[in-house]
């Protein structure tokens, strides 16, 4: 997915001409993120369509999710969006997303279209991080996307991290939380995950 809503929409003030935009995973504040190993990209050395997708590990949590969700989410008051589901903050700023779920009363019919929603999830949920820590440590660019979704209307961003094996919880209400991933996380609406005790009943190394 190309990070930007339409040609022009997106300052990028740092854009490096010699990079193909379809390397880009976000803008932040102008700057271009670039995927995780879009430099073997330029090194031909890999090709795009090989740093595209996520890691088995990464779509197995996510489609534990995702089953979660779609089983239990009232589908006339939620949309769930996934495949980096990307959001228009501002001129400056092109996040996306694993798994977001809009209050379809924010989200209405008019605002679907084919560029990136300008109106924030309810829910924002990230599993890892998709992009080469070049502008950011792992913590800076974590707490930089959580407040941009927060300020942009977010109620809650979920990040699942595999390496630590942790749950990072920040809302607009209250302090952000960071805990072991084995316990249960709610998601909204009393609705709960718990990915640790998922991967440890399906015999998963990495629980």
């Amino acid at each position: 997915m190309i990070a930007s809503t339409r040609p022009g929409q997106v300052l990028t003030e740092y854009f490096d001409t010699n990079i193909p935009s379809v390397l880009i995973h976000e803008i932040i504040d102008g700057k271009p993120l670039y995927r995780k190993g879009y430099r073997e990209v330029l090194a031909k050395t890999k090709n795009v369509e090989d740093i595209m997708g996520s890691s088995s590990l990464q779509f197995f949590i996510i489609e534990y999710l995702l089953r979660i969700l779609f089983k239990t989410v009232d589908s006339s008051l939620y949309i769930i969006a996934t495949n980096e589901a990307g959001l228009h903050l501002d001129r400056r700023n092109n996040l996306s997303g694993d798994i977001a779920i809009f209050d379809r009363d924010v989200l209405t019919i008019n605002k679907i279209n084919k560029y990136y929603s300008n109106v924030p999830p309810k829910i924002s949920i990230e599993i890892d991080l998709d992009i080469e820590l070049e502008e950011f440590t792992e913590t800076g660019y974590i707490t930089i996307k959580t407040k941009k979704l927060l300020e942009f209307g977010a109620e809650k961003v979920i990040w699942f991290l595999t390496e630590s094996k942790k749950v990072m919880v920040a809302t607009t209400t209250g302090e952000w939380q960071t805990f072991d991933w084995n316990i249960d996380v709610e998601i909204l609406d009393g609705i709960v995950c718990n990915v640790g005790e998922y991967l440890t009943n399906e015999g998963s190394e990495f629980a």
